[in-house]
């Protein structure tokens, strides 16, 4: 079984927000740095790892992700600020090495 991640990117200003999925986050973040990858994160500089989740199973990360794709925007931000209030880029500061794991 492989972990999955979902996560969300953003602009400087905290604006704009892509939502993806990845069993790779670390080499995922850095692909959108680099402007490699997807066409939306390069056009509205997307590069900023604002939220993320790790998850047992990487088909339980691509359900959340079409979940948290469905949602308004207001509850986006609340899920974000609930752990990243300042809506710091989390790669800045390391990932967890053992973040909690979600089952969903």
């Amino acid at each position: 079984m492989k972990i999955g991640y979902v996560y969300i990117m953003s602009n400087v200003k905290r604006t704009v927000f892509y939502i993806g999925v990845t069993s790779d986050l670390e080499e995922r973040v850095a692909q959108h740095k680099a402007n490699e990858g997807c066409t939306f994160t390069k056009k509205y500089k997307l590069y900023f790892l604002v939220y993320f989740e790790r998850i047992f199973d990487i088909e339980g990360a691509i359900k959340r992700e079409k979940q948290l794709k469905r949602w308004h925007r207001k509850w986006k931000l609340n899920l974000i600020r609930s752990i990243n209030p300042d809506m710091k880029d989390l790669i800045l500061s390391g990932l967890p090495a053992d973040p909690e794991t979600s089952s969903r």
